[in-house]
């Protein structure tokens, strides 16, 4: 279950919840909010496997990772509605950084979609079950790469600004997967620290505002009444 959540939801119908809210007045905005399905890509639900036989069966090590990193430095977004940057903070967040690496090379994201979109919090994607079920449905936001991982928390100096990458997981170890959101305002006194932060978008930063402006479904899901698609992402490095 996401951190902070102040709904209950069964293990079918709560495929993300919100971040921990760290004060009581927070605690009621997000509520009237309805921010109560966000962050969290749920652990209880079963795990879908992609069919792409490239794409990797289990996360990096950290030998693998720093492999993987050596000529990536950046992953560029191709979606419907524009092109933005992430910068990697390889670093800060090797094996995540890594894994997202490694399923961006393969293809894992393409066709993907942005299936939870909250107005000045967060835009969320990675669940590969929406490359073939768009709008809403059962179970939407459950869905991985067949494997999860450990969290790592977030570097020294690296917070939850506006535009930070981070890693969506189920608020408990070992939950990581595909899921990833960006912040689309300054969330660091809303969040704790249980998300791995492993990029910020540089460029394309108006492709974001774009998408965190879409029409959605509203509480208590937030999916976008026209699906913002993952149309490729390019792995690039500086050198």
């Amino acid at each position: 279950m996401p951190p902070g959540s102040s709904t209950s939801w069964d293990a079918r119908s709560r495929p993300l919840a919100e971040p921990v809210i760290r004060t009581a007045a927070a605690r009621r905005l997000a509520f009237a909010a309805g921010l109560a399905v966000a962050l969290a890509a749920c652990g209880d639900a079963p795990v879908p496997s992609v069919s792409l036989d490239a794409c990797p069966t289990a996360a990096p090590t950290a030998d693998q990772a720093a492999t993987i990193l050596g000529d990536a430095d950046s992953v560029v977004v191709d979606t419907s509605l524009g092109t933005f940057r992430i910068e990697l903070y390889a670093e800060a967040a090797p094996i995540a950084a890594a894994n997202f690496v490694s399923l961006a090379r393969c293809g894992f994201y393409t066709e993907i979609t942005f299936h939870r979109v909250i107005a000045d919090f967060v835009i969320q994607a990675g669940d590969p079950q929406t490359r073939s079920n768009r709008g809403e449905f059962e179970g939407i936001g459950s869905g991985g790469p067949g494997y999860q991982f450990a969290i790592e928390p977030p570097a020294d100096g690296h917070r939850y600004e506006q535009y930070t990458v981070a890693m969506a997981n189920a608020s408990r170890p070992d939950t990581n997967g595909s899921q990833f959101f960006v912040d689309l305002a300054n969330l660091d006194a809303r969040l704790d620290r249980l998300y791995s932060i492993f990029g910020k978008v540089v460029e394309g930063t108006d492709v974001v505002d774009a998408i965190g402006r879409v029409g959605t479904s509203g509480p208590d899901r937030y999916v976008p009444l026209e699906p913002v698609i993952i149309e490729s992402m390019t792995v690039e490095s500086a050198s």
